[in-house]
C-alpha cells in the first residue's frame, strides 16, 4: 500500500513537471511571436510549480520572464522593466551568460529611452525614477544618477534632487570627458557618437563629415551650485552659503555661482553684501544686461531710485529689447511723485502755499514727461499690456494730451 501511494505521488510530480515544461516552452514561443501578454499568462501558471523544475528549465523560465516583461522595450512601465531586470539577473546567475546579459542591457537601454520620452513630455518624476533605477542596476554609471537628480530638480522634487546631488558629491562625480561629434551630410545636423571608434567608422561611410572632439567640462561646480539653490528653496540659507563656498572652490570664476551667492544674501536681507557681490559680477561679466537689471532692482528696493534708473539704462544699452528694464525705469521715475504728493497734501491756502503748489504741480508734470517715452516704448513692444496702457492713459490726462489718452482707451474697449 505504501508503495502504491509513493508511485501515485511520483506520477503526479511527473505530470506536473511535464505540464510546467510545456507552459515554459509555450511562454518562449509566445515571446518569439511577440505575444508578450500570453507569455506572461503562461509564466504565471508555471511559476506556482517552479520549485519542482530543474535548473535548466528554471533558467529558461527566468529568461522568458525577462523577455516577456521587457517586451519590445517601448512604452514599458517602470514596474515591468524592474521585473524584467530581476528576471534576467536570475537567469544569468543560473548560467545564461549570453541571452540574459543581452536582455539586461536591453532593459537598461529601454529605461533610458523611456526616461528621455518622459523628459520630452515634462514627466520629470517618471524620468527621474527610471534613470535612478538604471543607475542602481549598474552603480558604475553615475551619469544616470546625475540625470536623475536633474530631472527631480526640474520636477521641483527638491528633497529627492538634494539626496541625489549629495550622493554625487560624496562619490566624487566629475562628469567631464570628451564628446565625439560629426555632421550628418544628409541632414546637416551634428550628431554625438558613443565612441571615437564608432565615429571613425561612420566617417568612412561618407555619410558623416567634420569630426570634432569636444571637451565636456566638470559638473562638480554645477552640482554644488544646485545643492545651494535647493537649500535656498528650502529656506536653509546658512547651508546654502556653505554649499556655495564649496562650489566656488571647485569653480571660482563661475558667474552663476556668484549670482547664487548674491541671491542667498539678498534673501537673508543683507543688501550690502548682495550689492558687493553684484559689483563683482559686473567686473567679471560687464556685458550681461541681467547683472545691471538685478542691481537696479536692489537699488530700487533700497530706495535709491536714481541709482536704479542708472542701472536699468545700462541694461538697456546692452539689450535694447529688455522690456522689464524699461518698465522698471517708469516705476522708478513715478516713485518720485510720492514725495511731491505728500508735500502738496500738507500745503494750506496761503499765497505762499498756492505758489508752492503750482511749483510742485510743474515738478509732477516733469516726472510724467520723463516717464512717457519709456511707457510708449513698453506699449510698442507689449501692446496687450493692459496695466501699462492704463498707466499711460492716466499720465496723458494729467499732461492734457486727451487725444493720446482717447486713442489708448479705444484699445481697451
Amino acid at each position: 500500500m505504501k508503495t502504491n501511494i509513493f508511485t501515485v505521488a511520483l506520477s503526479f510530480l511527473s505530470v506536473a513537471a511535464v505540464a510546467q515544461k510545456s507552459e515554459i516552452r509555450d511562454a518562449g514561443d509566445a515571446v518569439e511571436d511577440g505575444n508578450y501578454a500570453e507569455a506572461k499568462t503562461e509564466l504565471q501558471t508555471a511559476e506556482s510549480m517552479l520549485s519542482e523544475a530543474n535548473e535548466k528549465w528554471t533558467e529558461r523560465f527566468y529568461l522568458y520572464k525577462g523577455q516577456a516583461y521587457l517586451g519590445s522595450g517601448e512604452n514599458a512601465s517602470l514596474e515591468d522593466l524592474e521585473t524584467a531586470a530581476e528576471a534576467f539577473q536570475k537567469a544569468q546567475e543560473l548560467g545564461n551568460e549570453e541571452e540574459a546579459v543581452q536582455g539586461f542591457d536591453q532593459v537598461r537601454n529601454a529605461l533610458v529611452q523611456s526616461a528621455i520620452n518622459d523628459q520630452n513630455t515634462e514627466d520629470f518624476e517618471s524620468a527621474s525614477d527610471k534613470l535612478y533605477y538604471s543607475y542602481q542596476l549598474n552603480k558604475q554609471d553615475t551619469l544616470y544618477l546625475y540625470y536623475a537628480a536633474a530631472n527631480s530638480l526640474n520636477g521641483q522634487d527638491y528633497a529627492t534632487a538634494l539626496e541625489y546631488y549629495k550622493d554625487l558629491k560624496e562619490l566624487g562625480f566629475d562628469g567631464s570627458g570628451v564628446e565625439y561629434v560629426a555632421t550628418n551630410v544628409e541632414t546637416g545636423e551634428e550628431e554625438i557618437m558613443s565612441t571615437k571608434e564608432q565615429r571613425d567608422i561612420m566617417l568612412k561611410t561618407g555619410e558623416y563629415e567634420n569630426p570634432q572632439d569636444r571637451k565636456i567640462p566638470s559638473k562638480k561646480g554645477e552640482i554644488a551650485k544646485n545643492i545651494a539653490l535647493i537649500y535656498i528653496q528650502q529656506g536653509e540659507d546658512e547651508k546654502a552659503i556653505d554649499a556655495i563656498k564649496d562650489a566656488k572652490a571647485e569653480n571660482p570664476d563661475n558667474i552663476a555661482l556668484l549670482q547664487a551667492e548674491a541671491d542667498v544674501y539678498y534673501r537673508m536681507g543683507n543688501k550690502e553684501k548682495y550689492n558687493e557681490l553684484m559689483q563683482e559680477m559686473v567686473k567679471k561679466n560687464p556685458n550681461d544686461p541681467n547683472v545691471y537689471y538685478n542691481l537696479g532692482v536692489t537699488a530700487a528696493e533700497l530706495g535709491d531710485n536714481e541709482k536704479a534708473i542708472e542701472y536699468y539704462k545700462q541694461a538697456l544699452e546692452i539689450d535694447p529689447e529688455m522690456t522689464n528694464a524699461r518698465m522698471n525705469i517708469v516705476v522708478a521715475i513715478l516713485a518720485k511723485e510720492r514725495d511731491i504728493i505728500d508735500e502738496m497734501n500738507e500745503l494750506g491756502m496761503s499765497k505762499e502755499d498756492n505758489k508752492r503748489y503750482e511749483e510742485l504741480e510743474e515738478e509732477r508734470k516733469e516726472i510724467y514727461e520723463q516717464a512717457v517715452p519709456y511707457l510708449e516704448k513698453v506699449i510698442e513692444s507689449d501692446p496687450e499690456n493692459v496695466n501699462v496702457i492704463r498707466t499711460a492713459i492716466n499720465i496723458y490726462n494729467q499732461l492734457g494730451e486727451e487725444e493720446k489718452a482717447a486713442e489708448l482707451k479705444a484699445r481697451l474697449e
